[in-house]
């Protein structure tokens, strides 16, 4: 099934990096020469996407710049044509909000979201290998996570398992330890029906007191179903300073010089 567009959620605060994030939103902080927000973009664009739609909120403005220039020199970013739209959401409320906010943009079809935060390392694109398993059912990017780190994500409750792809017969957004059904964790990728607006646009704020995705899906299951989509490639949390310092390592170990400055400074 034919996914065209894709919702980039870039409304957060990023009060983990704070100060910085008073100048530069996070999804602009950088990986070597791009920022997170650019290789989400690339994944996309791998997978076939032809609009790119942003929810940003005020003093995102860099965001909006920074793809003006994209597009505007696109020979030199070796991007193909496509259109970026930005969608303004006034507070941040949660995901589910974020997404709610990208309706009268997606109309009646299928589409994607993908988290710039969750930065997956890998030759193949991840939302292309989940577009290219659609079937309609709501999909999430799933990866396993240590048990006690499950509080800080969606945790599938599994029906089946059959290769790359999980049955879920519900979700829990940040269990506890003790509660946690598995530790198969969502990630930031989405494959959603455009049925999801109907449930969101009347969900009660949940976990956080935010208008959670994963409540949005765990209604639908019944009538649409979840998936989980078990992804290649090593994927890294750059919401947090960690996350980001290790994928910059990753990445700077991939070229042949940075590599070497890296070596030197363990050396030293």
């Amino acid at each position: 099934m034919k996914i065209r567009k894709v919702v980039f959620p870039v409304g957060g605060l990023g009060t983990r990096f704070l100060p910085i994030t008073r100048a530069i939103p996070k999804e602009m902080l950088g990986i070597i020469d791009k920022p997170l927000i650019h290789y989400a973009f690339e994944e996309a664009m791998a997978a076939g996407i032809e609009q790119f739609i942003l929810v940003t909120r005020h003093g995102k403005n860099s965001i909006e710049d920074y793809f003006d220039y994209m597009f505007t020199h696109s020979r030199h970013f070796n991007i193909k044509m496509g259109s970026v739209c930005y969608v303004r959401q006034n507070e941040p409320r949660g995901l589910g909000h974020a997404v709610l906010c990208a309706k009268n943009l997606i109309g009646d079809e299928p589409f994607a979201v993908m988290s710039a935060d969750d930065f997956i390392l890998h030759d193949k694109s991840c939302i292309g290998e989940m577009i290219a398993c659609y079937d309609g059912s709501n999909m999430a990017a799933v990866a396993t996570v240590p048990r006690e780190e499950v509080s800080k994500y969606g945790i599938l409750d599994v029906e089946s398992e059959s290769g790359r792809l999980v049955v879920a017969k519900s979700v829990d957004e940040k269990p506890s330890v003790d509660a946690a059904k598995s530790t198969h964790a969502i990630v930031g990728r989405y494959l959603l029906s455009p049925k999801v607006f109907e449930v969101l646009i009347n969900l009660k704020p949940g976990v956080g007191n935010e208008i959670q995705l994963t409540d949005a899906l765990l209604e639908m299951i019944p009538s649409t179903g979840l998936t989980g989509f078990k992804f290649e490639g090593q994927r890294f949390d750059c919401g947090s300073k960690e996350g980001l310092l290790d994928a910059i390592l990753h990445v700077a170990c991939l070229d042949r010089s940075l590599k070497c400055v890296i070596e030197n400074f363990r050396g030293n």
